[in-house]
């Protein structure tokens, strides 16, 4: 009260007081009603600008392994330029102010009106990438190599994804890496960025196995379905890389960026890191792969044009594939980031295929190789006697058919008429043994079945069955002498892949073990801490039995041993000094109509015939014959084998 009481009396030093405080007071409530009114709905929209944006992380592919552990398919990490655009904000504006400048003046003088707001929007957009254009320029200066910004990367990147960095130089080099990091003054935003990018590192080799990679940003099983930004990820197309793109790729991360109500990025921070792939572990053999690539494609050398053609190698007690060849082939690596619509053009010829994998894809007839199935049929029978001597004729007469024939006309016995790939020889016999018993052997190597590799590139092939003779009798259509006389020498309605004939050789030389060719290993995690966790072991597995008699079984391998041993057998060529071998060369006819359009050629072989472990199968289209085009395929094959069974020799030490 004697405040109050002093201030009516007169008090100046207290009324003095009282007005700064009153003053005081009047200005904070006044910017109070700016802030909460007439502000308050600027702040509002701010703040609902101001918040997370969610990005997707890839995780690191697995690796793709061979037996050993060396290394087909891995990620490398690529270093990329980027420029971060929140830094470059202040320039975009002094851009602008100066475009709008010029160009409100021009209008003025010219046009008497001010900038209309489409106007000063195309300016902004010319500002900025104005601006970024000339970062990007400077640093390729800095890096050496010519560096531009596209018009509509550079707005599509600004109107979309402005909270990620903008890739402005990508897959630096070392030295290039080395420039960026030695130099004290880098362009305004200009940063590295690394990033894992899939290599396959052999190229062409073993690429039908690995299949390959198209980019594909879209969440997978499991993930979280929705984020405002996906970094570049990859999704396995064929092969290993798609049958097993799941345990490869791992598992997706998050991070979440700060944006301002500009959309700049403020800050980051990761959320769930990303979990890295599965390693996974094939049963091929990479420099054995080499060799036989190599000498496939060497086989269409007379030729004038790229093989094609397929080889395979499997061991004989556990149906492991040491190799897996098809030619021609594709570079994987074609196929990152994006392949280029010329190469596209160039893999879908029609007449090289390079996406079809002939090793497990394709159906050919398999021609004489055949003749192995018909002579177990007909020494299971009864019917032939291998010292029997049969007087061929040079041709086989079926009916009112005649079947030419290769092998001349003369005496033979079992052993002559394998060797020479008698076709007179295997009618006959085969015909007395009948339909059923050849359909039962070619039925218990599962013929016209799948081959159950994990590659998403199985065909079955196709093998004659009663119950689709009976189809085709209903429609009036009877299964004749003649077709059983073309399927004793591989011809007809039929049709196998070089995996199943692989499948066949191994089952002779192991004495009729009918297996599963086996691809993959086991897939494990990529740090393996010796426990064992998460590795899945995918075993060697018995798919059934031939159920031939043994002594049958060493009267063909006998046959085989002779047609790559006798001066005068088909298959000669494959020859191995210190490596015996036994083999079967078979030339297939391709038809249309009564036409011979095209030859199919085979050798079929094992070794060593001692102690059988391999089985090799080489397939060449268009070639010249078995004997002449493929078995030195094999040979090549073998010697290679046959070089890393050896000892290695000992070490020489001088005296002392």
């Amino acid at each position: 009260m004697a405040l109050l009481e002093n201030l009516h009396q007169g008090d100046r030093p207290l009324q003095a007081l009282a007005g700064v405080m009153a003053a005081g007071l009047l200005v904070l409530l006044g910017g109070l009603w700016y802030v909460q009114i007439v502000a308050g709905k600027k702040y509002a929209e701010e703040q609902v600008a101001q918040s997370f944006r969610t990005v997707r992380i890839p995780a690191v592919r697995g690796k793709i392994v061979d037996r050993d552990g060396r290394v087909l398919a891995e990620n490398r990490p690529a270093y990329h330029a980027s420029v971060y655009l929140e830094a470059l904000s202040p320039y975009f504006r002094q851009a602008y102010a100066l475009l709008v400048s010029n160009e409100a003046a021009r209008v003025r003088a010219q046009y008497h009106r001010n900038l209309t707001r489409e106007e000063r929007a195309t300016l902004a957009r010319a500002a900025r990438y104005m601006v970024a254009s000339n970062v990007v320029t400077r640093l390729g200066y800095l890096l050496g190599q010519p560096a531009e910004l596209s018009p509509a990367a550079f707005h599509a990147h600004y109107d979309q994804r402005r909270a990620l960095p903008l890739p402005a130089v990508l897959d630096l080099s070392s030295n290039q890496v080395a420039r960026l990091m030695e130099n004290t003054v880098l362009p305004v935003g200009v940063d590295l960025d690394v990033q894992p990018v899939r290599v396959y590192h052999h190229g062409l080799l073993a690429a039908h196995v690995l299949g390959y990679l198209r980019k594909d940003n879209s969440s997978f099983e499991g993930e979280e379905a929705f984020f405002n930004f996906r970094l570049p990820d990859y999704r396995g197309v064929i092969g290993i890389e798609g049958v097993f793109d799941a345990q490869l790729r791992g598992r997706a991360g998050v991070k979440s960026v700060l944006v301002n109500y500009l959309g700049y990025r403020q800050s980051e921070n990761i959320w769930t890191p990303a979990e890295p792939g599965q390693n996974v572990v094939l049963t091929l053999d990479v420099e054995l792969q080499r060799v036989a690539e190599k000498a496939l494609a060497e086989a269409g050398r007379d030729t004038g044009q790229p093989t094609r053609g397929a080889v395979v190698v499997m061991e004989v007690h556990t149906g492991d594939l040491l190799v897996l060849a098809s030619a021609p082939a594709y570079d994987p690596n074609d196929f990152l980031p994006a392949i280029s619509p010329e190469l596209m053009e160039q893999l879908n010829d029609p007449q090289q295929r390079p996406f079809i994998n002939r090793a497990t894809q394709e159906r050919y007839p398999p021609g004489s190789i055949f003749k192995i199935i018909t002579a177990l049929a007909a020494l299971e029978a009864g019917v032939l006697d291998p010292q029997e001597i049969y007087q061929g004729k040079g041709y086989a007469q079926v009916g009112d058919t005649r079947i030419g024939d290769t092998a001349p006309p003369g005496p033979y016995d079992f052993r002559r008429a394998f060797k020479l790939s008698s076709n007179d020889y295997f009618i006959h016999y085969g015909l007395r043994a009948g339909l059923e018993a050849l359909l039962r052997v070619g039925q218990r190597l599962h013929l016209g079945e799948p081959v159950d590799l994990p590659t998403g590139q199985n065909d079955p092939g196709f093998f004659p069955t009663r119950e689709w003779m009976q189809q085709r009798r209903a429609r009036g259509v009877v299964w004749s002498e003649g077709d059983t006389a073309n399927l004793c020498i591989g011809q007809g309605y039929l049709a196998v892949n070089p995996v199943q004939m692989a499948v066949m050789t191994a089952a002779i030389a192991n004495g009729g073990r009918v297996l599963y060719p086996r691809l993959v290993q086991r897939v494990e995690p990529m740090e393996i801490t010796g426990l064992g966790q998460n590795v899945v072991e995918y075993p060697p597995r018995l798919r059934g039995e031939l159920g031939v008699h043994p002594r049958h079984l060493e009267l063909v391998r006998d046959a085989m041993l002779a047609d790559v041993e006798d001066p005068d057998a088909t298959g000669r060529r494959a020859a191995v000094p210190g490596f015996r071998i036994g083999g079967k060369t078979g030339t297939a006819e391709v038809k249309q109509g009564r036409r011979v359009v095209d030859k199919i050629t085979w050798f079929v072989a094992f070794g060593p015939y001692e102690h059988p472990q391999y089985a090799v199968v080489v397939m060449v289209e268009s070639g010249a014959s078995g004997g002449f085009t493929c078995a030195p395929v094999a040979a090549q094959i073998f010697k290679a084998l046959r070089d890393r069974q050896r000892p290695a020799p000992l070490a020489m030490h001088s005296a002392q």
